[in-house]
């Protein structure tokens, strides 16, 4: 166990196996699957407020080595052809560039930034940018709460620049890093991962990152895109590996879903699932999840992962009645403003709230709106 972690306690309800948490997705309504999920909510989050953040996705660069067949928003680097002809053009954010969207995002009130980009190859960026891009945003803004650098950005260093991962995150850490975000998880089974994420990280590799962060004491959120071409089972099997690291480490600060989003990507193209198979991913065909299957898998989530405090709604897929509806189906906090998002966004999600809209959102369903920061203390 870290320093840095605070686990919760799961109660005196006995820990849901996989063949229980199976059984409760197949056989339980989802009005129940709801019920459950709030009452955990209530005994871990009784307070009569609601959270959210203020952040800004920076999207540094967009090239990428990765062949991933969700993602519309990477382009080629220079000398590699993946073969797709709609990508776009490929960029590298200058300091100064990133320093103007940190900028808007203090004067709307914001507290963090989550710095994200594709698998860059060494011959664009070494390793000293990175670097020198934490050192610039803590000098010139203090303040700032630096989220970035996802596991599989992590490990594409390790294997560029020829640094353990540890050496890496604690380079990244004195240089200004504070805390990792859970992108690249997607579903975390090695068989859909070779289907729809290839050159990126394996389910161990992609975990060793994370373990290796907590181990420095570094908090890191969680997350998973279902809805695509995995089972319930392998779902569940990401929800177990992500139980047993919070086990081990007590890293995790929150866990954040959502659903794929098909807009124009090859995998969006998929053979849909056969109308015989009733609804029930099968692991071969596309199986797309609606507003009531996102609903089940955040109260799902939140009765299996007993050891994880928070549950994030993801409105940015689902609209904001469906993500005020999460605060009733496991999850406590509304995420983010997200002032701004460029990858879910190029595959068709379009929904965008200011923050007064999230406040109101929020109060519209019940509850108290409170700003926080990426350790769940509230700043207002």
């Amino acid at each position: 166990m870290t320093a840095a972690a605070t686990p919760i306690s799961p109660g005196t309800t006995p820990r849901l196996s996989d063949a229980e948490a199976l059984e409760l997705y197949k056989e339980c309504s989802i009005h129940e699957l709801g019920r459950r999920a709030h009452a955990i909510t209530m005994r871990l989050h009784p307070e009569s407020y609601r959270t959210y953040v203020v952040d800004r996705n920076i999207n540094y660069a967009n090239f990428c080595t990765a062949r991933c067949i969700f993602c519309n928003f990477k382009a080629d680097p220079p000398g590699m052809d993946s073969g797709r002809k709609d990508l776009p053009g490929g960029y590298v954010l200058s300091f100064e560039q990133i320093g103007r969207k940190i900028d808007e995002l203090i004067a709307i009130g914001g507290t963090q930034v989550l710095l994200q980009g594709g698998l860059v190859p060494a011959e664009i960026l070494p390793f000293q940018w990175y670097l020198d891009l934490m050192r610039f945003i803590k000098r010139v803004y203090p303040g700032i709460h630096i989220h970035a650098f996802s596991p599989p950005e992590i490990h594409a260093f390790h294997e560029m620049f020829q640094m353990t991962v540890p050496d890496i995150l604690r380079r990244l850490q004195d240089a200004g890093l504070d805390s990792i975000p859970g992108g690249g998880a997607e579903i975390l089974a090695d068989r859909v991962r070779e289907k729809i994420a290839q050159g990126k990280t394996t389910t161990d590799q992609y975990l060793g990152v994370m373990r290796e962060a907590h181990k420095i004491g570094m908090r890191t959120s969680i997350t998973m895109m279902f809805g695509h071409v995995e089972t319930v089972e392998e779902r569940i099997e990401h929800l177990r590996r992500v139980r047993e690291l919070q086990d081990e480490t007590g890293g995790f600060t929150a866990f954040i879903s959502w659903t794929f989003q098909p807009g124009g990507t090859p995998l969006g193209r998929m053979q849909p699932l056969p109308a015989d198979q009733d609804g029930l991913p099968d692991g071969r065909h596309l199986c797309l999840a609606d507003a009531t299957e996102y609903l089940r898998m955040c109260a799902l989530a939140r009765i299996y992962l007993d050891n994880i405090a928070s549950i994030q709604s993801s409105w940015v897929t689902q609209g904001v009645r469906v993500g005020q509806l999460a605060l009733f189906f496991g999850a406590n906090d509304m995420g983010s403003v997200m002032m701004e998002e460029n990858v879910v966004s190029s595959a068709g999600a379009t929904y965008r709230l200011t923050e007064q809209e999230i406040r109101d959102a929020i109060s519209d369903a019940g509850w108290i709106p409170k700003k926080r920061n990426f350790h769940y203390r509230l700043v207002d």
